[in-house]
């Protein structure tokens, strides 16, 4: 099987279960979003030790925009072929998210203040996959994805991302020396 079918050269990409759309259309470039979200959950998961809890997490995650990613992609008139938790996001999949956030959220001691990313390189890997994540949730927004839970489920991705990233900054605490 060739990686090229040239299909595309034409400016148009296949949807789930068949028709073309514009490869400039805003579902297209919600996918397009939610893709560099994955890449980049993924590039903070290959620093995680195989296997951990943030492993296992982030692994899930990127697992679940694969579920994200189908529903987007599947043309109207097929929505109703959608399987919650397979090929469209679910209520079980942001309540899992919910769960998630309030179990590491209660591990941390967050300051008052706005989190600048760079403490370390875990936390900032997951602080730009949260950046990404928050721009396919403003994407999805224009989208018609009526009786849909993308946005729901962006919107809390975004919330769990940002909180594995502060989590990150206190299992790996960047040593400071005395500047005075």
């Amino acid at each position: 099987m060739k990686i090229y079918t040239r299909r595309g050269d034409d400016g148009t990409t296949s949807l789930r279960l068949g028709g073309r759309v514009r490869k400039d259309d805003l579902a297209i470039e919600l996918v397009g979003a939610v893709d560099e979200a994955q890449a980049f959950l993924g590039l903070a998961r290959s620093a995680a030790e195989r296997g951990s809890w943030i492993d296992e997490v982030l692994q899930r995650l990127e697992r679940d925009l694969w579920v994200l990613m189908a529903e987007v992609t599947t043309a109207s008139a097929e929505r109703g072929t959608l399987e919650p938790g397979a090929t469209a996001v679910s209520e079980e999949m942001i309540e899992w998210l919910e769960t998630e956030i309030d179990e590491v959220q209660a591990t941390l001691t967050l300051s008052p203040n706005f989190a600048v990313p760079g403490e370390t390189r875990a936390a900032a890997q997951l602080d730009v996959a949260r950046t990404v994540v928050r721009r396919a949730e403003r994407i999805a927004v224009g989208c018609d994805l009526a009786d849909s839970f993308v946005a729901k489920y962006l919107n809390r991705l975004s919330d769990l991302v940002w909180t594995l990233a502060r989590s990150q900054e206190e299992i790996h605490p960047v040593q400071r020396r005395d500047r005075s």
